[in-house]
């Protein structure tokens, strides 16, 4: 489970054994969590899944995952190619 970013108590990440799925990111703070599929192409990014997440925490996870875009795709295309 490589550790892409911890950031403000934010904790962004993604599973090794996710082959199957595209780029994405995990992001979790205490009980709160999310998932972001990252759409490389249209620089943007799309809600999978949350969990006890409120309006304000969507607005701060989405500002780091916009401020850490490119930071995201590489760490994924660099494990992606460890495998």
């Amino acid at each position: 489970m490589p550790t892409v970013l911890v950031l403000n108590g934010w904790r962004l990440f993604f599973y090794a054994n996710e082959r199957d799925e595209p780029i994405h990111i995990h992001c979790q703070k205490g009980e709160k969590e999310c998932k972001f599929w990252i759409l490389v192409d249209e620089y943007d990014i799309s809600l999978v899944f949350s969990h006890n997440m409120k309006n304000p925490d969507f607005k701060i996870i989405r500002k780091i995952i916009f401020n850490h875009f490119d930071d995201i795709v590489s760490a994924w295309n660099n494990f992606q190619e460890k495998k």
